[in-house]
C-alpha cells in the first residue's frame, strides 16, 4: 500500500516506463476493480494504476467527504487532492512509470477529485477523461491549464449532477485554457456503452497522447 491508499497495478504491454498510464478512479461504493475494463477497453497498451478510495460513507469507498448529495466538504477535498496526487507521485517511482504521461479515467466521485487534482495541480495529469463530474470547487485563482485536453461525459437526465453544473465546469475548465470535448448522452447518472466507446475514440484519435 502507497501512501495510505490500497490499489492495482497493472503493467501495459510494451512495459511500464514505455506506456502511458491510466489512473482509475472509481465511483461511490467502487473499489480498485470497477474501472479495469474500461480502463482496458479505452487504452488496451497502458498501464493501469487503480486506487480505492479510503474515505467510508455508510459502508461505501469514496474519494473524499461530501456534507449533503452535491455539497463537498472542501477542507477534506482539499487534503485529499494532495494526498491523491502525492500517492500518483510515488507511484510512478515505486512502478517506473513516466509521470508525464498519466491520464485521469473518473467515474462520478473518482471524477470530482480528478476535477479537483487538474485546477490545484495542473501538472500532476497529462489529460483526463472525465464522466459525470461536478464543479469540485471555483479556485480564487483562474489556473493555466495550457491546452490541457480533457474528455467530458454527462446525461442530459443525470438527476445528480445537472446540465448547469456540467455546463459550469466546462466553462471553467475552458476559461482556464484547456481544451475540453464534452459527449452528452441522454440517460442518467449510471455509465453507458456510449460514453465508454466515445472516449476510446477520443483518445485513439489523440496523437498527442500516446
Amino acid at each position: 500500500m502507497i501512501s495510505g491508499y490500497e490499489h492495482k497495478f497493472i503493467e501495459g504491454p510494451g512495459g511500464a516506463a514505455f506506456s502511458r498510464t491510466l489512473l482509475l478512479l472509481h465511483g461511490p461504493g467502487g473499489d480498485a476493480n470497477d474501472l479495469i475494463p474500461l480502463g482496458r477497453s479505452i487504452a488496451p497498451d497502458a498501464n493501469l494504476l487503480s486506487p480505492r478510495g479510503n474515505v467510508p460513507e455508510n459502508g461505501m469507498n469514496r474519494f473524499f467527504r461530501r456534507l449533503a448529495e452535491g455539497v463537498f466538504d472542501q477542507e477534506d477535498l482539499r487534503v485529499r487532492t494532495e494526498a491523491l496526487s502525492g500517492f500518483l507521485a510515488l507511484a510512478a517511482r515505486e512502478y517506473g512509470i513516466d509521470a508525464g504521461r498519466v491520464i485521469a479515467v473518473g467515474y462520478s466521485n473518482g471524477a470530482n477529485i480528478a476535477a479537483s487534482m487538474l485546477l490545484r495541480n495542473p501538472h500532476a495529469l497529462q489529460a483526463a477523461i472525465l464522466m459525470h463530474a461536478m464543479v469540485p470547487f471555483t479556485p480564487d485563482t483562474i489556473p493555466q491549464l495550457d491546452d490541457k485536453q480533457i474528455f467530458l461525459s454527462a446525461g442530459r437526465n443525470d438527476p445528480i449532477v445537472p446540465e448547469a453544473n456540467t455546463l459550469r465546469l466546462i466553462e471553467l475548465f475552458r476559461s482556464s485554457n484547456a481544451v475540453v470535448t464534452p459527449f452528452w448522452h441522454n440517460s442518467g447518472h449510471s455509465l453507458t456503452p456510449g460514453e465508454a466507446s466515445a472516449a476510446k475514440e477520443w483518445l485513439s484519435s489523440r496523437s498527442d497522447l500516446e
